[in-house]
């Protein structure tokens, strides 16, 4: 093929996404978080990263809720000290895990660690065979049951009790209940290592997990016209949860709309975009971000940056 009767066009008539008005600044020496932020280039998550601050800061000044959904692996990453720390600057007024979340945060408060090694218990049958895990945990879910409470105070409630000393303090969990902010925990049966415990009261699970379900749908039909969901980390369990609360709010006939919800994840998958960035958003306004990047960098900077921004 001859080439030499290319059509072109001027580059200014085409123009570009990319211009140099929207690049990253030089970081200024001593400019802090604000200055970091200041210096985002104005492309791809730079702006949704700044807008996700805004909206946080924006429903805790309207005095919205604030509500973080999180998977395991985001209290697996340490950082149930900075989270409770948002929780006491009223940047988080309520958590909603899944059962993995719950289970880490747990043996965070009763032992100090947590995060078995899979491979090497896996092959004898060893695996989420902890017997103090499996005992209190259950044991809180079914006295929760029995007193009309669930699951995230349940657990809470438990680990007032029997906390270790020296890393109760480091517990979501805990200091959640002694703060008294609402925790809501959400299970599938089968999915986490206490439902094999001998302990385990199959109706007592359903029973709290289904009541924090009902406070979850409480907590969402005060979200309308400001308030934000986080999800971190939760693939399948939460980003499901979380569309089935949002149509049952609806259903009852509250009205919510115009609110904020964003997605961290090392990997965007498809229910937390659809479930949760996109679909609750349908024709009703409000926003949702995706943000790409690992928990243990992304929410301490995000919780940094809510910190300077509050100052």
């Amino acid at each position: 093929m001859d080439l030499s009767a290319l059509k072109t066009i001027p580059i200014e008539a085409r123009g570009g996404k990319v211009r140099i008005e929207d690049f990253a600044a030089p970081y200024r020496e001593g400019s802090g978080i604000s200055g970091l932020l200041e210096s985002l280039p104005a492309i791809l998550a730079g702006p949704s990263f700044r807008a996700v601050v805004a909206a946080v800061a924006e429903a805790r000044h309207r005095n919205k809720p604030i509500l973080w959904g999180m998977g395991g692996h985001v209290i697996k990453c340490g950082l149930a000290d900075v989270l409770a720390d948002l929780m006491r600057r009223g940047f988080a007024t309520g958590f909603v895990m899944n059962g993995s979340a719950a289970i880490h945060d747990f043996e965070i408060a009763i032992a100090g660690q947590t995060s078995e090694d899979v491979e090497a218990v896996l092959p004898d049958g060893r695996f989420g065979s902890a017997e103090e895990t499996g005992r209190e945990m259950n044991t809180a879910i079914a006295e929760g049951d029995r007193d009309g409470i669930g699951i995230g105070e349940a657990l809470g409630r438990r680990l007032g009790r029997i906390a270790a000393p020296a890393s109760g303090e480091h517990s979501l969990l805990l200091e959640a209940w002694k703060n008294r902010t609402p925790v809501t925990v959400h299970v599938a049966m089968g999915t986490d290592t206490i439902h094999t415990h001998p302990a385990v009261d199959p109706a007592a699970l359903g029973s709290g997990t289904l009541r924090d379900f009902r406070l979850l749908c409480s907590l969402l039909a005060e979200m309308n016209g400001g308030g934000i969901y986080l999800n971190v980390g939760s693939a399948v369990v939460l980003p499901e949860v979380f569309l089935k609360a949002v149509s049952t709010v609806r259903n009852l006939g509250h009205q919510l709309a115009d609110f904020t919800t964003v997605n961290f994840d090392f990997l965007q998958h498809y229910r937390p975009r659809a479930n949760v960035v996109e679909r609750p958003h349908a024709k009703s306004g409000g926003r949702g971000y995706s943000i790409t990047g690992h928990h243990e960098l992304m929410v301490p900077l995000l919780a940094a940056a809510l910190i300077e921004g509050a100052r």
